[in-house]
């Protein structure tokens, strides 16, 4: 049985008080579960905070995006090294809103990918097609691209590590989100396209989160599904109530 991973990404949001605020009201109250994995994915000024008051719970902290070097003249970016070195065991990328606004493509996000191993840190890789795309029945095709694009060259046992979030772009923030089944079948297809690559011993190892307007009213339908391994939530996840609620979800 796949453990349930559940991620908040609080993209551009909080300041520092608030940050520590709710990891304080948090930490202690995560359900202490084998079957769910909760994940803080916050601001890169708050991580190394985040990371001490997380200590020995069960709550761990992800980036929400990396550099694919570990070093070097690139004014502004932070590294894998920097984010393993402060304690991040996550990191969230090719999220659709990097892809969209900042040039990210499926080579950066394969490069960064691959760095992320290299460091010790578990990728949460994104993938999920537009509403033109959806519109025009091309969900499948540009899925399974962005899936086979970023673990090109990963061996197995990384690709079995690697947490998958699908995305539908048209879901996220919107209010509106894919009934279960439409989101189910595409996690389906994200899995069967790992076994090709892969085997489906290595397929059925890997996590895949859904990701798009996900709020506790929704998640324990979207998680009851056969290939739904949790969730990748924006914001419901940015009040410590509602976060844990999402995360005891995971645990049914």
């Amino acid at each position: 049985m796949r453990k349930k991973i559940i991620a908040g990404n609080w993209k551009m949001n909080k300041v520092f008080s608030e940050a520590n605020q709710f990891v304080d009201e948090v930490v202690g109250k995560v359900p202490d579960s084998d079957n769910v994995e909760a994940i803080v994915c916050a601001p890169f000024p708050y991580l190394a905070s985040l990371v001490e008051k997380t200590n020995g719970s069960k709550v761990k902290v992800a980036a929400q995006n990396m550099h694919f070097e570990d070093n070097g003249a690139y004014t502004g970016e932070v590294s894998p090294v920097m984010l393993k070195d402060i304690g991040v065991s996550h990191v969230v990328l090719g999220h659709s809103e990097r892809r969209e606004y900042f040039a990210e493509t499926d080579e950066t996000v394969n490069k960064k990918t691959h760095a992320a191993f290299n460091n010790g840190l578990t990728p949460i890789v994104c993938v999920g097609e537009t509403l033109e795309q959806r519109e025009a029945n091309e969900t499948m095709n540009h899925v399974e691209t962005q899936v086979k694009k970023a673990i090109e060259g990963l061996t197995d046992e990384q690709v079995a590590e690697t947490i998958v979030a699908y995305e539908p772009i048209w879901a996220i923030g919107t209010g509106k989100t894919a009934s279960s089944e439409d989101a189910n079948d595409v996690c389906a297809h994200i899995r069967n396209v790992i076994k090709e690559v892969t085997s489906d011993a290595i397929a059925e190892k890997v996590v895949i989160q859904y990701g798009g307007s996900v709020k506790p009213a929704n998640v324990e339908e979207l998680l009851s599904q056969s290939d739904i391994d949790g969730a990748l939530v924006g914001g419901a996840s940015l009040e410590a109530e509602s976060f844990l609620q999402l995360v005891e979800a995971g645990t049914k």
